[in-house]
């Protein structure tokens, strides 16, 4: 069985979205846990309340964790050997289980990470193709003809360069994940963070050439708007510096070379920096040129 946790803070509708298509899976042997982090509408723990599907738990925090501590109380929770952390404003298409589950059966030991392929929609739920999705997929994601497994020193190295993944796609195996922990201080890069903290530990992924899951990249998510701000990216100088760190330790040059560039991040910055012109947002245009032409020592 796969345990699919729902962190939730957001717009109701993607919610309820993101439920029902995790209850049209063609594979049933799966379990859903929402996680409410106290998001202020009512009307939400009455949805849940009228759905009447047991294999459905909803359960609201009694105070507002915040986004690492609530991917904890998920990790808390879990029972099964693989989870999925699923984003409350994403889709799992129709086969995502199936295929998931069917990969962990065959898949070499020590793979610890599944990554299935992703499409990415927009706001009404039509297929997208934005400038940070090509980057992401067409120069930094490995060219697949079939099954790949990504470990050690490689796997850093590619997530480094670029992270190619989607995170509420992603299947864990459960363990690895509670000894590595997440780190603090940084909310949106945490996926990036485990990945290359569970690479270190001598966990592999495999990656899938399947298409069966649905990303939903809008302007009112998280990591668009501290984006479109600047914030995102000093998180991201900070915990490129930390990876960096942990790869010397670890013997890694290449891994750390790729934190030290972090090139897809200083890309991404660049590609702000137009919108914060319009706008004249003169301190965010200083954030971005700062981390487009920064790289560390």
């Amino acid at each position: 069985m796969i345990e699919i946790f729902l962190p939730f803070w957001g717009d109701p509708g993607y919610l309820y979205a993101a439920v029902d298509s995790v209850r049209a899976q063609t594979d049933p042997d799966w379990r859903l846990v929402v996680v409410d982090d106290q998001y202020p509408d009512p009307s939400v723990a009455d949805w849940f309340a009228a759905l009447d599907d047991p294999r459905v738990r909803y359960l609201r925090n009694e105070t507002n964790l915040g986004i690492t501590d609530n991917y904890r109380r998920c990790l808390e929770l879990a029972s099964e050997e693989w989870m999925v952390f699923f984003g409350c404003d994403d889709l799992m298409l129709p086969t995502y289980v199936e295929t998931v589950r069917a990969a962990i059966a065959s898949a070499p030991a020590g793979v610890d990470v599944v990554s299935p392929g992703s499409r990415v929609i927009d706001e009404t739920g039509a297929i997208s193709d934005p400038l940070v999705d090509r980057v992401k997929q067409r120069l930094f994601a490995p060219r697949l003809s079939g099954p790949l497994v990504l470990s050690g020193e490689d796997m850093a190295v590619s997530l480094l360069r670029g992270n190619w993944t989607y995170w509420p796609s992603l299947a864990f195996r459960v363990e690895p994940v509670r000894a590595q922990g997440f780190i603090d201080d940084f909310p949106l890069i945490q996926d990036l963070a485990l990945l290359v903290d569970l690479a270190l530990a001598g966990s592999s992924m495999l990656v899938l050439p399947d298409e069966v899951f649905a990303y939903r990249r809008h302007s009112q998510s998280a990591s668009s708007t501290t984006v479109a701000d600047g914030g995102r990216f000093r998180g991201e100088r900070a915990y490129f510096a930390i990876a960096a760190e942990r790869a010397d330790r670890a013997g890694w040059p290449r891994a750390a070379r790729a934190a030290r560039m972090h090139l897809a991040s200083r890309l991404y910055a660049v590609t702000q920096v137009p919108g914060a012109l319009r706008t004249r947002s003169w301190g965010s245009l200083r954030t971005l040129a700062r981390h487009a032409a920064t790289t560390g020592r």
